[in-house]
């Protein structure tokens, strides 16, 4: 079992950056695919980004290309996602998700692990 919690959610303007972090504990972190995904009220569950294992690929959504960065520690168990130049129709919850696969997937059914989210909120 793994242990996801998310933090670094907030209110920020439009072109403005948040960090995420997601601490993991419970079974070895180091040896799970990580991912981030957004889910906007009425909305289906996006994919935001992954990164494998040990941080050598990494996987985006085109629509954050450029702008997001996914990033990991397993020395500190967590998982980072640096968003910069925020757009409002970015505002969502966002999810941690640790995956058991030996590739970094983009669909929410690759991954066995939830966190229960953190609230982003980007103003016009």
């Amino acid at each position: 079992q793994v242990q996801l919690v998310e933090s670094g959610g907030g209110l920020v303007q439009a072109g403005g950056s948040l960090r995420l972090s997601c601490a993991a504990s419970g079974r070895t972190f180091s040896n799970y695919v990580m991912g981030w995904f957004r889910q906007a009220p009425g909305k289906e569950r996006d994919f935001v980004a992954a990164i494998n294992w040990s941080a050598r690929r990494t996987v985006y959504a085109d629509s954050v290309k450029g702008r997001f960065t996914i990033s990991r520690d397993n020395a500190k168990n967590t998982v980072y996602l640096q968003m910069n130049s925020l757009k409002p129709e970015e505002t969502a919850v966002y999810y941690c998700a640790g995956g058991s696969n030996s590739y970094a997937g983009i669909k929410p059914a690759e991954y066995n692990y939830w966190g229960q989210g953190t609230q982003v909120t980007v103003s016009s």
